[in-house]
């Protein structure tokens, strides 16, 4: 890979935005040089690669800048062909694409607003989350993973689930997933988080949980 071919990522350990573009780009075996970035005191190369958003991840290409998660996993897709992410069926693709928006921008702001509001607030947060996820439980049941055999691009959009979200469930002192009442998502998250890519980039329970509370407090 040439000098002008190379690939670098600018990213924040603790994001699962930008977790979702690693997965890809390791799933589909690109080499890149990864940026470490402080989301709490953003370095002039953030403001200079995305200077609208002025956020990570960034995926940097052939010397060009692509910002936003989902942007960058379909840019993935296109580019480097092995191991492709979206489903060839336009419908499918299409599908896809809404379960993730739906997880993005309602599941994950549910989840969130749960985990963060008052004690008043938090009882119709927590009932919002559960009835949402009882839509994810219907569209994986009888599947191994969203994309079936292999995981694909809702896996890696929705994979913030399997791992950050246990961890918004401890900060919050609340309990989301009830592996009677979501079997599927259950089996879902093993099979997801014990692929040998998913395992191993995943950021330290530990540091998250800290992360998490200072966020809270």
């Amino acid at each position: 890979m040439g000098s002008e071919d190379r690939v670098k990522l600018v990213n924040f350990w603790a994001s699962p935005f930008g977790k979702r573009v690693e997965w890809a780009l390791k799933l589909k075996g690109v080499k890149y040089e990864y940026i470490e970035e402080d989301v709490y005191n953003m370095s002039s190369l953030v403001m200079e690669l995305n200077p609208v958003h002025k956020k990570v991840p960034i995926l940097v290409h052939a010397q060009k800048p692509i910002a936003e998660s989902f942007t960058i996993l379909e840019y993935i897709d296109e580019t480097w062909k092995q191991y492709p992410l979206l489903p060839q069926d336009p419908n499918q693709r299409a599908l896809a694409r809404f379960w993730a928006n739906f997880g993005e921008q309602k599941l994950m702001r549910a989840a969130r607003k749960a985990m963060t509001t008052s004690r008043d607030e938090r009882a119709k947060a927590l009932k919002e989350t559960r009835e949402l996820m009882e839509r994810i439980e219907e569209e994986i049941k009888g599947k191994k993973y969203f994309g079936g055999d292999n995981i694909g691009f809702l896996d890696i959009a929705l994979g913030w689930i399997s791992y950050w979200l246990p961890v918004v469930e401890e900060v919050g002192s609340m309990h989301i997933i009830d592996p009677l009442k979501f079997p599927a998502i259950t089996s879902w998250m093993t099979n997801f988080l014990s692929h040998r890519v998913i395992k191993d980039n995943l950021p330290p329970r530990d540091k998250m949980l800290v992360y998490y509370r200072n966020l809270v407090n």
